[in-house]
């Protein structure tokens, strides 16, 4: 019979994970566990995905407040120091602020507007034009966001994060003053010590920040690039794609993702002969479109992957063949022709109109995405996703 199925994503449940567990071998044999139990075949170019979360997990890769604070401290001075452009997230954010605001005396907390870097918004776009508010030029204190705006809850969380963050840095000892600007070098009219927190335009704020005169530039992936008392780290990312644990503790981005990824690999094929891609996922890159919140707040959607997954893919439109190159055919012939066409491709089909409106996005993330949502981020217990039939086409029997 032909067959009628393309992509599949199962999501895999699996033991909970600790700090020490042998995640290869568990990931490996929940994968075959799966296979068993839902009798399918495990083929090459399957994909296993595994969320960064049990990864980190299993690393033991956490580090507390006082870690942070002791990092910060050293290299900002522990006196005022400038946070700016912070993602509004109690699980994102939260406890770093606190580490931050642990080792200093004072932080100017500079917030982006009308919303933070992923979608998050303090205001609407509607609020600024009716109070004459220009956000690519005004720069706001505190009374007079109030002012205009008064409290803002997020539509989600039900939380004032002006209020919110303000109240952690207080409790920790700190003072604080908010301004409200996206111009970075506002910063400097406060302070030369400037910790910046955005995920995806990190490099070009450093850089503006530098040549405009500041006297320390780091970001999030400066701090706990090394263990700090023995606490975990990121050499890569620091705290970029940390996420709270308890509350006094976040749980890192994990290490040495490609050597895990390769463990997974080689455990299957010893014990299917198949050939599997494995990767690590965190955050998908998606847009919501109610909430406006792009997901994507881990600086990549993968911190490791085998080298099946790299690259973009090279696939045809098919309705653009339909309606265009093969207008004149229908039924069987259609089919024949465009499966024909397929086989034939070239193996760059960059900027042919029969690729245009293809995804031109890299396989990782558009894979990591796939996951993201077959895994969720709650209670669903499915750390492993199992993905069959991805680089298959419209010619696969």
């Amino acid at each position: 019979m032909e067959r009628m199925v393309g992509t599949v994503s199962r999501g895999v449940r699996a033991p909970i994970i600790r700090s020490g567990d042998d995640l290869a071998e568990i990931v490996a044999q929940s994968v075959l566990n799966a296979a068993e139990s839902e009798n399918f075949e495990i083929c090459d170019r399957d994909v296993v995905a595994v969320t960064e979360a049990v990864v980190a997990r299993a690393q033991n890769n956490y580090a507390t407040t006082d870690d942070i604070a002791a990092d910060v401290k050293k290299k900002l001075g522990g006196e005022t120091v400038g946070v700016i452009f912070p993602i509004l997230s109690r699980n994102r954010f939260a406890i770093c602020l606190r580490g931050i605001a642990r080792g200093a005396k004072k932080i100017v907390l500079m917030l982006s507007y009308p919303s933070d870097e992923v979608g998050n918004h303090l205001v609407s776009l509607d609020q600024l034009d009716e109070k004459g508010v220009n956000p690519y030029s005004d720069v706001l204190s505190l009374e007079k966001y109030r002012e205009l705006f008064g409290q803002n809850l997020h539509p989600f969380t039900g939380v004032d994060y002006v209020d919110y963050y303000s109240s952690l840095i207080r409790e920790e000892g700190a003072d604080v003053e908010v301004v409200f600007a996206n111009n970075p070098t506002v910063i400097l009219n406060y302070t030369d010590k400037v910790l910046t927190c955005d995920v995806h335009t990190r490099a070009r704020t450093k850089r503006i920040l530098s040549n405009a005169g500041a006297k320390v530039v780091l970001g999030l992936d400066d701090i706990l690039t090394e263990s700090i008392n023995g606490s975990g780290y990121n050499e890569n990312y620091g705290l970029l794609g940390s996420n709270k644990a308890t509350e006094d503790k976040v749980k890192l981005f994990p290490r040495d993702c490609t050597d895990f990824v390769y463990d997974i690999q080689a455990k299957i094929k010893a014990s299917t002969g198949k050939k599997v891609e494995v990767m690590v996922y965190g955050d998908g890159a998606f847009k919501d479109p109610v909430g406006k919140i792009w997901e994507l707040a881990d600086p990549v959607v993968s911190p490791g992957f085998t080298d099946g997954l790299a690259g973009t893919p090279n696939e045809v439109k098919l309705k653009y063949l339909a309606d265009n190159n093969f207008a004149d055919l229908k039924g069987d012939e259609l089919r024949h022709a465009i499966e024909n066409y397929i086989k034939n491709k070239g193996d760059d089909l960059v900027g042919s109109m029969e690729s245009q409106g293809t995804t031109p996005r890299r396989i990782t993330d558009l894979i990591g995405s796939l996951c993201d949502l077959t895994s969720g981020s709650g209670d669903k217990g499915t750390p492993i996703v199992f993905i069959q039939g991805y680089f298959d086409n419209y010619t696969a029997q």
